[in-house]
């Protein structure tokens, strides 16, 4: 299937604004050289705010295949393709630690990817859930780079390009538009680490730390890391309630699902999916890491289309209510 994927005249690459998505978008961008690169995340690509972009030249990386795409690349488990499913391209879903593995394996047929084997296997472990406490807690540029990457798309698309272009991760941590903004991501997350320490609180083994209107985001590794042995699990509620995707750097108010890996390697104790899904059918990722939109429930007309604090406190009660009753 391979040399079949690599035949492909792909034009438009549209990834994941984390550090899989970048990874896995500079692999393809070094065979396919001349691809326009568009970040997006799940939630937006589902809504079908870009399927007038997407076409058989385009590739879908690290997010849900859609309909007319030349390829997709996935590993999140929500996301298996379906034997019913109308394919029109070709689907290179695997059972795999990162897309970015699925988009190496591909592209080192035909190209010598070796420099970039070291950072694999960090995103590996960062996107699998497959890193230690120690590993996390440590000030490996590779955890840094992901954590920058998060931020903005435009460096985002900075950082692909220099990875595309054979940069290590220690040369592009000293680039001279990374070095102020890894500066500044030092001193967020010291403020993270406040926020957690002030705001979280473990229900039944279940960590929950809310974000919302911070205007920060983080994942599930920095509860979990300070919540050590006292959780299973976490969730984390970001982004801000009332926006909406074209509202960037606010997005809509969203919760995140994760299991602590640092004390539970292999999915857990509950399937965290039931939860991303049981409001927000768009929501999923893996049983051990997922997310959804906070969404309105039920038919409170006050709300006039757009979530409020009400809702975010139904949702979280009702995601409670199921993780203490194992539902």
């Amino acid at each position: 299937m391979y040399k079949k994927i690599l035949s492909l005249d792909i034009k438009r690459i549209i990834t994941d604004t984390d550090l899989d998505g970048v990874v896995t978008g500079a692999i393809l961008n070094r065979y396919w050289k001349d691809a326009e690169i568009i970040f997006t995340q799940a939630g937006l690509l589902r809504s079908g705010e870009l399927d007038e972009k997407i076409d058989i030249y385009t590739a879908i990386c690290d997010l849900p295949y859609r309909a007319k795409c030349g390829l997709n690349i996935d590993h999140h488990q929500s996301n298996k393709p379906s034997l019913n499913l109308d394919i029109e391209g070709i689907i290179a879903w695997e059972d795999s630690p990162s897309a970015s593995r699925i988009a190496y394996n591909i592209v080192s047929t035909e190209l010598d990817l070796s420099d970039l084997d070291e950072l694999l296997v960090w995103v590996d472990k960062f996107d699998s859930g497959n890193i230690s406490k120690e590993e996390y807690l440590s000030e490996n540029n590779i955890l840094w780079l992901g954590r920058i990457i998060a931020d903005d798309p435009k460096i985002a698309l900075h950082i692909l390009k220099l990875l595309k272009d054979g940069l290590s991760v220690n040369t592009i941590l000293k680039d001279d538009v990374i070095v102020p903004i890894l500066s500044k991501k030092k001193e967020e997350q010291s403020k993270i680490i406040e926020i957690i320490r002030d705001k979280m609180e473990i229900i039944n083994r279940l960590a929950i730390v809310n974000f919302e209107g911070h205007g920060i985001r983080s994942n599930g590794y920095s509860v979990t890391a300070i919540a050590g042995n006292e959780c299973d699990a976490c969730i984390v509620i970001h982004g801000k309630l009332g926006s909406s995707f074209e509202d960037y750097p606010n997005y809509p108010a969203s919760a995140s699902f994760y299991t602590n890996s640092f004390l539970h390697k292999n999915k857990g104790v509950y399937d965290l999916t039931k939860l991303a899904r049981r409001f927000d059918e768009e929501g999923g990722g893996h049983p051990n890491a997922c997310g959804c939109r906070i969404k309105i429930i039920g038919n409170n007309q006050s709300n006039k289309g757009e979530v409020q604090k009400k809702d975010l406190d139904d949702n979280l009660n009702e995601w409670i209510r199921m993780w203490n009753k194992n539902i």
